[in-house]
């Protein structure tokens, strides 16, 4: 998704001492970083590269400045602990959270304070449009050609960059499959940022109950075929091949089965979990790893929720 701009694959933890070193760290973007106030550690800088995103996450020990530019179809997403000291160019997060969506070729200016812990995931600005173009094609048609800032309080967006970071470190051995997790990264950060630019703006009409039938029909077959090929749809991937934005998708699920397309994308992925355990034998393969195949990082929940579902643990169904 990010054509050729350099990147680290895999994942890296460093304690920063030199703030130009946390500049040389981020190689896909043309920057400097100075640091402003006093103190032996600069940062620690969590980084996880994938085939497509990026995911930085900084702890700032010392403040900082970050100057510098967005090359050519890279974009990136990015959020801050609230402070009134943040200033990214000319916005200020204060006390609110916020969504930065910084497009390609765009020049930033950031002071980031001491105890500030922020993150971003960069990915194509191409790949990124064609995504939330299908979800609200609208708003999305053409992608924002400035910084902007969506008010949101979003605090499980960097939850889950946090999971995403942690999954990828575990040293048990059991990882996400890379191209998995890209794809859910890709998916929720485009998910988030659709909702937090259409907060406010009014919902079209709902689908008549003959059209909900065909959508989700439709959208049905999409992700069972795609589910066959052991390829985990996203919602945008359902949207582009049922030629519907989300809100009608929306719409068309709650009338069709009485929930949201996303919660039935996940009773997908637990019945097609339940089908796998059940094919297979401890000595084939683990609960961890069917999990981590289809997209379930945090172990626990997935556990609560299969159980939840089905009404037996994960484990009991693989040894049955």
């Amino acid at each position: 998704m990010c054509g050729e701009h350099p990147r680290e694959e895999g994942l890296r933890s460093v304690e920063i001492e030199d703030a130009a070193l946390q500049a040389a760290l981020q190689p896909r973007f043309s920057m400097q970083c100075f640091q402003l106030s006093p103190g032996r550690r600069v940062a620690r800088m969590d980084s996880l590269g994938l085939s497509g995103a990026q995911i930085v996450r900084e702890t700032q020990y010392a403040a900082v400045q970050k100057l510098g530019a967005t090359p050519a179809d890279l974009c990136t997403v990015s959020q801050c602990t609230p402070d009134p000291a943040f200033r990214f160019t000319d916005r200020c997060t204060g006390a609110e959270e916020a969504i930065f969506f910084m497009p390609e070729n765009t020049e930033f200016d950031l002071r980031v304070p001491a105890g500030a812990r922020t993150f971003y995931v960069g990915f194509s600005q191409q790949a990124f449009q064609h995504a939330a173009c299908a979800l609200d094609p609208e708003r999305w048609e053409d992608a924002p050609r400035a910084l902007t800032a969506l008010p949101a309080a979003l605090p499980e967006l960097r939850q889950a960059v946090d999971l995403w970071l942690e999954s990828a470190e575990a040293d048990d051995g059991d990882h996400p499959d890379p191209r998995v997790l890209d794809r859910l990264v890709f998916q929720s950060v485009v998910q988030a940022v659709v909702v937090a630019a259409r907060q406010g703006t009014a919902s079209p009409p709902p689908p008549t109950r003959a059209r909900a039938l065909r959508i989700c029909q439709s959208a049905r077959a999409f992700v069972e075929e795609r589910m066959e090929g052991d390829d985990l749809p996203t919602l945008s991937d359902i949207c582009a091949a049922v030629g519907v934005c989300e809100r009608t998708l929306q719409y068309a699920f709650r009338e069709y089965v009485g929930i949201s397309p996303l919660a039935y994308l996940r009773l997908c992925r637990l019945s097609r979990a339940r089908a796998m355990l059940l094919a297979a034998t401890p000595e084939e393969t683990s609960v961890t790893q069917v999990a981590m195949r289809l997209g379930f990082l945090h172990l626990g929940r997935f556990a609560g929720d299969y159980k939840q579902m089905f009404e037996e643990t994960p484990s009991a169904t693989l040894t049955s």
